[in-house]
């Protein structure tokens, strides 16, 4: 299928996270100072402090007989990645909670999802909020209402008016996230990984990278997967690293036309399972986790049949790996799991021999559990293919396309 030639630009956007935080901060403004104000400005997770609109802001703190309350509205701006929650209302009801000093509590409301299964790292039965926006959000409104919280606490319940209809452009009930969209982002920047002007941006990196002389690039899928694979290899400069998001064969096609000899693809278990089952368009909504080969793996370090079914039966890859831990076998299954994504990616009818491959896998924590790495590369013949050619000209391999 020939690629749309709508072109796009690389402006960034905000996360759902990041807005909830910026609606919940205006609303607790509110009710420090009698009116919720048109902007705020917001901490977010990667440290900057951004400034939001603030829209249907109100506030009652003047019945002594109930509790202050205030509300605020952030509309999500996703930049120019295509995300079915641009133009999301995140909404912030803030309500005191006399007696309760020092006490920040985090509702999910309407269009917010509920979790009802287990694999994704949060509470069955809470909200469907993250645990960086989790965070992000509480920061916010501990800045915000410090005053307030010396005597009081606050209670934040965040909803999407939207979110149920959004929602069902998602994987979410797939996923069992219910009722509603999930609250996302871990550095409250939203990159277009989804327009053809960032792949373009992938292949650039790479093509910098080649340029470095350390003849290496290393790919990660986001922030969080490259903080941890720069401390792995820290002795590289920050050009070697490419936040390739979900286009991991643009980046290896363009690692084989630059001739660099080693691929080093620092990921969590997810995203290794996708890439181990022969996908190299990871994006969520494109392709869905093969859990019979997360238990097929689970199988060949030893689990129960019982495990093994369990985890062919679940929705995530993160439920497999998590109950390994469980039962001792998370070495062996992450140490599995990057060998099975080397040996498809480094099979003849895909990247062959045309790099050396190192896969580093990291918890959820950030925390190295594997280490594996491929042959040689001098050991390996190379592909007759394989070499420098001009920009935009790479190498497809069988692998799915779009």
């Amino acid at each position: 299928m020939m690629e749309k030639t709508v072109r796009r630009g690389t402006r960034t956007g905000f996360t759902t996270g990041a807005c909830s935080a910026a609606a919940a901060r205006a609303a607790v403004l509110g009710l420090v100072h009698g009116a919720v104000p048109e902007m705020v400005d917001c901490l977010l997770p990667n440290g900057d402090t951004v400034r939001f609109a603030v829209n249907d802001g109100r506030c009652d703190v003047s019945n002594p007989e109930a509790p202050a309350t205030a509300h605020a509205m952030v509309i999500k701006d996703a930049g120019d990645d295509p995300d079915c929650t641009d133009k999301a209302h995140l909404t912030a009801d803030v309500r005191v909670l006399p007696g309760e000093a020092g006490v920040v509590r985090l509702c999910g409301g309407f269009g917010v999802g509920t979790v009802t299964m287990a694999g994704l790292g949060l509470e069955v039965g809470g909200p469907a909020i993250n645990p960086v926006p989790r965070r992000n959000i509480e920061d916010n409104v501990r800045a915000a209402g410090a005053s307030l919280l010396a005597h009081a606490g606050l209670e934040v319940t965040i909803s999407v008016p939207q979110g149920v209809e959004m929602a069902r452009k998602t994987l979410n009930a797939r996923l069992g996230i219910l009722g509603g969209i999930s609250i996302l982002g871990t550095t409250g920047i939203v990159k277009p990984y989804s327009t053809s002007a960032y792949r373009a941006s992938v292949v650039q990196g790479v093509q910098v990278a080649a340029t470095l002389g350390h003849g290496v690039v290393v790919l990660t899928t986001g922030g969080r997967t490259e903080q941890f694979a720069m401390k792995e290899r820290a002795a590289l400069p920050p050009a070697c690293f490419v936040q390739m998001g979900d286009f991991l064969r643009y980046a290896l096609d363009e690692a084989v036309a630059q001739g660099l000899t080693e691929v080093v693809i620092g990921g969590m278990v997810g995203k290794l399972t996708k890439i181990a089952q022969g996908e190299t368009i990871t994006h969520a909504n494109r392709n869905v986790v093969d859990t019979d080969l997360v238990a097929e793996i689970a199988r060949q370090i030893g689990a129960t049949d019982e495990d093994c079914a369990a985890i062919a039966a679940a929705e995530t890859a993160r439920f497999g790996a998590e109950l390994m831990v469980e039962r001792g076998l998370g070495p062996a299954f992450h140490q599995a799991l990057a060998q099975r994504a080397i040996d498809t990616l480094t099979a003849p009818e895909r990247y062959g021999h045309a790099f050396a491959l190192r896969v580093l896998v990291c918890d959820f924590s950030g925390k190295l559990v594997a280490d594996v790495r491929s042959a040689p590369v001098e050991a390996r013949p190379r592909p007759a293919t394989a070499g420098r050619t001009g920009i935009g000209h790479t190498h497809h391999f069988d692998f799915d396309t779009e």
